[in-house]
């Protein structure tokens, strides 16, 4: 997924992801002078803004595309390039923030652990993801149209259950003090074309084998499937539940 990113698809039509980042944000809370990782930090907006709060920030992100957007909007900001699995960092932080990110690492427990190499004794964990239930009348859909048509109908997300991730966290030397799996409907920005545009830019795993050109019939199925669930006043609207998350690394 990495390579497939569309920084600009993002910026024009996807910037709900980090707007609605600001429950995190205020949960992360930073404080001028701390040191702070933006794990999956995108086009580098809400980097931007833990260091409008006084905070010495490093964004990361697996994908070059997102990496050099980033570097563009913000030309005096850091951004590093690396997998969320394997990052390594110089000195220690005293907080990871993640917002909209881990839902695509397929392996947890090498991000977690990567989380805790970067930070410092009582450092902090405040991240945000997609939780279990997370979009899945959409899930539905598509893999109702796909299947039948002959293709895997596969994805490539991480959508854990409170219990689940809290383990994993506290197996790694975390202290979990909040986590939260609630739901936030959110609008897409097109009225007609939200739903494709989400579908193009976040569901590449679902149609890596299905050819372009039976594309167009698909999307139509799938939109007319959920018409009925997820178009409501003229929009579009996608049925997310996201898994907050606050802990300290004890040790």
């Amino acid at each position: 997924m990495a390579e497939l990113w569309d920084s600009s698809l993002y910026e024009d039509r996807h910037s709900f992801v980090w707007k609605a980042g600001a429950g995190v944000f205020d949960l992360l809370d930073p404080k001028p002078g701390e040191r702070i990782l933006d794990l999956g930090c995108g086009t580098g907006q809400l980097t931007a803004q833990i260091a409008e709060r006084g905070a010495e920030v490093v964004g990361l992100d697996s994908s070059p595309a997102m990496v050099a957007q980033a570097r563009q909007n913000y030309p005096k900001m850091k951004f590093m390039l690396a997998d969320a699995r394997t990052f390594t960092v110089e000195g220690q932080f005293d907080a990871v923030f993640s917002n909209a990110t881990l839902h695509w690492v397929l392996e947890p427990e090498a991000a977690i652990l990567s989380m805790s190499q970067a930070l410092r004794p009582g450092g902090r964990l405040a991240l945000e993801f997609g939780g279990l239930g997370n979009v899945a009348r959409i899930m539905a859909a598509i893999e109702a149209v796909l299947r039948p048509a002959g293709y895997k109908a596969e994805h490539t997300w991480y959508f854990p259950a409170i219990g689940e991730y809290a383990l994993l966290l506290e197996r790694h030397g975390f202290r979990v003090l909040l986590a939260q799996n609630f739901p936030r409907w959110t609008k897409l920005e097109h009225p007609e074309r939200g739903l494709r545009e989400w579908i193009e830019m976040f569901c590449g795993a679902y149609f890596e084998n299905v050819p372009a050109g039976v594309r167009g019939p698909l999307l139509r199925e799938i939109e007319e499937r959920l018409r009925p669930q997820l178009y409501c006043d003229g929009h579009w609207f996608a049925d997310y539940r996201r898994l907050r998350v606050h802990a300290e690394k004890i040790a």
